[in-house]
């Protein structure tokens, strides 16, 4: 039986006595055991990160960004590996998996665009002879802690810029599913990251509690359900980190009666079910503007339902697999429970699915539940799984009220045809990222993710022009040279330029 470890220093430790155990969501078959770092080796990581800093912050920007090419071009020759790795531990559909990682390596290319993001700020003259400019300098260790939906994506969000920006790194990726974060990793340091400064810890709340407490760790960047988020943050804060905590979501998608209904069903069912529903930008909730509305669509969707295919996921000709853990399919098969105590119409109950050749697998067929109302806990809660929830309004007004009464305010979007009431949409509702006919806004990584209310703990979003300044604090530099052979006065006003 493997027993999947650590990397600390560029090398493979594996000392920790703690395991949990790795599961396949496709059988519930025992793949691995996962080592969870203690205290020690956490605070081992940390030293070696520390002790890698002032060589690294030392190397030139476009000397780290070089490295970033060679980790792209060893992402995609091992794309498939990888893509493998994420589905025999999550469970998603490879051709899924394979979207996941794509949008990681964008990141990374991202990242190679350093040395000019990185530049700062000049002004000459800024008084007599008087020259100012700022500049981007690295923090020191920063840590990030990754979720189990995207095992591959996020850390990528997080390490290689702050890692391009000088700094030294200590992942703790999701103890569920840690393998392709450790692969990646290694990947890194074959591209040409020296040992120590990017190190990974596998690991539970002691490890996440070690990186948040311990003083050497200067920010730190989480993703996950918003208790944990919240959590996060605070401790951090306490302990005098820059922290950037992303919690929970619901995303509530706005169907008008103009919009192109069976594009809007085609595209709802991509963002509902995609990955079980399984992701934090996730359509969970459709608002339909007007019964005509919500009929038309329910049928629609209910259609297509029936085409589903739920299996393996190393089958690419299905569109969904397992849920991760048996645990978690019990806890979304009892919301779907609850939605119907509480008097929500299921129009289509995913339950009780069997798939052939994996009958122990943590499978559930698409939900679709109607005539959903504020106060169901099916929709003040992230459920986090292939249920979606129909609610009925008059008017877009009411739509939008919904929505911004949520306490989270990750994504969102509507479907109309009509732009001067896709125009109000974007510019009044109080959500962080927005779609206009567009199911998942989650932005190209040139831009920066993230969102509004309780979906996001911190000043800064993730990745793109953000995670620069995240990981990096400003310098401003003001530069006077007075002639040599002139002896000045003692100024005692404060100086300006009048």
């Amino acid at each position: 039986m493997q027993t999947i470890g650590h990397f600390i220093g560029g090398e493979k430790l594996a000392e920790d006595p703690r395991t949990q155990e790795i599961i396949n969501p496709s059988t519930n078959q025992l793949e691995a055991k996962v080592c969870l770092a203690s205290k020690a080796t956490v605070e081992k990581a940390i030293a070696t990160a520390e002790a890698a800093f002032p060589a690294w912050r030392a190397v030139p920007p476009i000397k780290r960004t070089r490295i970033m090419f060679r980790l792209k071009d060893l992402l995609e020759q091992n794309a498939d590996r990888i893509c493998e790795l994420l589905t025999r531990e999550h469970g998603k559909v490879l051709n899924d998996a394979m979207g996941e990682l794509q949008r990681g390596i964008e990141n990374v290319e991202y990242v190679c665009s350093l040395p000019e993001v990185l530049k700062g700020e000049h002004s000459r003259d800024v008084g007599p002879g008087i020259d100012s400019w700022s500049e981007f300098q690295p923090l020191g260790v920063c840590a990030g802690i990754t979720p189990f939906n995207f095992p591959a994506m996020v850390p990528l969000w997080m390490w290689p810029m702050a890692v391009a920006c000088g700094n030294t790194f200590v992942l703790k990726p999701s103890e569920r599913d840690p393998s392709a974060a450790l692969f990646i990793a290694q990947l890194g340091i074959e591209a040409g990251i020296p040992a120590g400064v990017l190190n990974v810890v596998n690991g539970d709340k002691e490890a996440v509690d070690t990186l948040l407490t311990d003083k050497r760790v200067q920010a730190v960047s989480f993703v996950g359900s918003t208790p944990v988020a919240e959590h996060i943050y605070t401790t951090g804060c306490a302990s005098g980190k820059r922290i950037q905590a992303f919690g929970g979501a619901k995303n509530h998608a706005i169907v008008m009666p103009d919009a192109d209904l069976d594009n809007a069903a085609t595209s709802l069912m991509g963002a509902a079910y995609g990955s079980c529903g399984e992701r934090c930008m996730a359509i969970s909730v459709v608002v339909a503007v007007g019964d005509a509305t919500a009929d038309a669509l329910v049928e629609k969707l209910e259609a297509q339902i029936a085409t589903l295919k739920v299996g393996d996921g190393r089958d690419t000709s299905n569109d969904m697999g397992p849920l991760v853990t048996r645990a978690h399919l019990e806890k979304v098969t009892g919301y779907i429970a609850r939605g119907v105590e509480e008097g929500a119409e299921l129009v289509v109950d995913g339950r009780g699915l069997v798939v052939e050749g994996f009958e122990d697998g943590n499978y559930l067929g698409a939900c679709l539940f109607d005539r959903v109302k504020e106060g169901m806990v099916i929709h003040s809660d992230e459920i986090f799984g292939p249920v979606l929830c129909v609610m009925r309004v008059d008017t877009m007004q009411e739509a939008m009220q919904i929505i911004d009464n949520h306490e989270y305010g990750n994504g969102t979007c509507i479907f109309t045809r009509d732009g001067e009431a896709a125009r109000y949409f974007a510019d009044n509702i109080k959500i962080g990222m927005v779609g206009i006919n567009v199911p998942l806004p989650v932005p190209v990584a040139y831009h920066s993710f993230g969102g509004w209310k309780h979906s996001l703990f911190g000043d800064l979003h993730a990745y793109g022009p953000d995670s620069v300044r995240f990981y990096t604090k400003r310098k401003t530099v003001t530069q006077r040279w007075p002639a040599s052979d002139i002896r000045e006065g003692a100024q005692f006003a404060f100086p300006s330029n009048r």
